[in-house]
């Protein structure tokens, strides 16, 4: 019988199977070779994205370089446009030039548009409108959190507001069909602490109108017709958006009496205060621009600020009496931890000629005393001992003053 092929032993044959091991060598090589390829291809890629930042940067500061190299431009004035061109007047200088531009540039120019023009005196560009940035800064945008319900013992005084401020911007209907203007203004005035800034913040928090503040003082500048000049912004901006409410905190900062004092200082102040005057009830329409004004020295300001047609309510906003003073108390200690046997009516007659604000200091205070011994209820005495660490405080401070002017 015939053995079959796998009957038969062959020989074995190192060569061969020293072949098939550098085969096997060689697909690992392989295999350890794709993976470094694919890793220098990812390497590539990151290099790629690298220098496409770069390069980004590099244009950026190329061009931010040209811009420096190139000559600034300056700032001008339109006066006119006729055939022959358009008549310039630079700023600083009060050059006046003729100047031509094109088609285009001519239909978006006016007089008095503000254009940025070259060493030639060529327009390059028309300018947005000037408007200090100070005065876009003073813009609320958004609401303070004050409310007519955080406010005691001045409901009167809220009625006032409210008819003066918030009722000719939500129903102006009314005013027309009686025949009469709205007042243009409310000046509050009082003693320090009694909820006049409060007032002003409740009026934001309630109207929709464009809420603008500033104190007094932002107006008084070193340099000549920089406060006047603030003033013009200010209420420019509150016509850009109106509806508005302009509030102007220690108004007497600006709006003192005017004396014979020739210095500097009280020249400029009064510039100033005449371009607010001029503002309030001048040439220029006003529009829909409510203003209200708060002072601790109503015997300071200038007659020709509180006549009609300026402020045409004088609000005076006194500090609380007992009933208001109560009131204020538990305003302050609503979200109190406060024990029952704390008595708000007996504190109000204790606090006898505080304001507003002294009473919040108390119940702060009160708290503090609570948690200075570990607890998480405020009790009368807290209440009680609080007030007597004000009253001293206050005694040691008019003594140091006392003490200062002797």
């Amino acid at each position: 019988m015939t053995d079959t092929v796998d009957d038969v032993d062959l020989p074995y044959d190192e060569e061969a199977a020293s072949q098939q091991e550098k085969i096997e060598a060689m697909e690992e090589r392989l295999e350890v070779l794709e993976a470094q390829n694919e890793e220098m291809r990812d390497k590539l890629l990151d290099a790629n994205a690298e220098n496409n930042k770069y390069q980004q940067k590099l244009e950026r500061l190329t061009h931010e370089n040209k811009k420096l190299k190139q000559s600034p431009l300056f700032v001008a004035t339109v006066q006119e446009i006729n055939e022959d061109g358009v008549v310039i007047k630079q700023h600083g200088n009060n050059q006046e030039a003729l100047t031509e531009v094109t088609d285009e540039m001519r239909d978006d120019l006016e007089p008095d548009a503000r254009v940025a023009v070259n060493n030639s005196l060529s327009i390059v560009k028309k300018l947005e409108k000037e408007t200090d940035v100070r005065a876009r800064v003073m813009q609320v945008e958004h609401s303070p959190d004050v409310t007519y319900e955080d406010i005691g013992g001045l409901e009167e005084q809220m009625n006032e507001v409210r008819e003066t401020v918030e009722m000719p911007l939500d129903r102006p209907e009314m005013f027309t069909e009686v025949g009469i203007d709205p007042p243009s203004g409310v000046l509050l005035y009082g003693p320090p602490g009694t909820g006049k800034t409060m007032l002003a913040k409740a009026v934001a928090n309630q109207t929709d109108a464009t809420f603008i503040k500033m104190a007094g003082s932002e107006l008084v500048h070193k340099f000549i017709g920089e406060g006047a000049k603030l003033v013009r912004d200010l209420f420019e901006v509150a016509r850009e958006n109106e509806p508005a409410v302009l509030f102007i905190d220690e108004i007497d900062a600006i709006a003192s009496k005017r004396t014979d004092s020739k210095t500097s200082g009280d020249a400029e102040v009064q510039r100033t205060m005449m371009q607010l005057l001029s503002e309030m009830d001048g040439f220029a329409d006003r529009g829909e621009v409510r203003i209200i004004a708060a002072t601790n020295r109503f015997d300071m300001l200038d007659p020709a600020i509180l006549r009609p047609g300026r402020f045409d309510r004088l609000i005076e906003v006194p500090k609380p009496n007992d009933e208001g003073r109560e009131i204020i108390f538990r305003i302050h200690t609503r979200n109190m931890n406060v024990s029952d046997d704390v008595d708000f009516a007996k504190l109000a007659e204790l606090a006898d000629d505080s304001s507003g604000a002294d009473i919040k200091a108390v119940c702060t205070e009160a708290g503090m005393f609570a948690i200075r011994d570990d607890r998480t209820e405020i009790f009368m005495q807290d209440f009680l001992d609080a007030w007597e660490k004000i009253q001293a405080e206050d005694a040691d401070i008019d003594a140091d003053v006392s003490r200062a002017f002797a």
